[in-house]
């Protein structure tokens, strides 16, 4: 036991060790998303509703470098989409292909404050972020949605740390 925790310690330090900086920041921005509801009412049949809105979201975020090209950036987003409302936990990559271009993509946990059933789901999110400044960025990303009930669209805004 005395040597797992060694070197869980050991490999803590190493990623402390070489990550560049962490910085904070908050972001907001619009989305555009389409819901789609998969229904099943048995012998009367089944199939799928669909509905594209316009919303927003508001949150923070952390950028934790793991190295000059390379962090880790997960959020925390209140999404707001018409009737549905729900808090989205995007857990990104982030890598920098140019000086000011960065590409991301990960997953993303969404809990749907308003659903009776079902309030967990799944997307997965791919983007970029440009640095105007050293603490002001835009971003845009796309979510891929899973499951009965699937939220996709595109969601622009921008962010700026602290």
């Amino acid at each position: 036991m005395k040597k797992v925790l060694l070197g869980a310690f050991l490999l803590a330090g190493t990623f402390c060790a070489t990550a560049q900086e962490t910085k904070f920041g908050v972001k907001a921005g619009v989305d555009f998303a389409s819901a789609k509801v998969k229904y099943d009412l048995g012998p009367l049949g089944s199939g799928t509703a669909t509905s594209s809105e316009t919303g927003f979201f508001v949150g923070g975020f952390a950028t934790i470098g793991l190295s000059e090209k390379f962090a880790f950036q997960p959020e925390v987003l209140y999404v707001a989409i018409s009737d549905l409302n729900f808090i989205s936990v995007p857990v990104l990559a982030k890598y920098s292909f140019a000086e000011k271009f960065h590409a991301l993509a990960g997953p993303s946990f969404n809990y749907f404050l308003d659903a009776e059933e079902d309030e967990f789901k799944l997307n997965v999110d791919f983007g970029a972020s440009y640095d105007i400044t050293e603490n002001l960025d835009v971003n845009a990303k796309y979510s891929l949605g899973f499951g009965d009930v699937a939220v996709n669209g595109v969601f622009a805004g921008v962010g700026y740390k602290f």
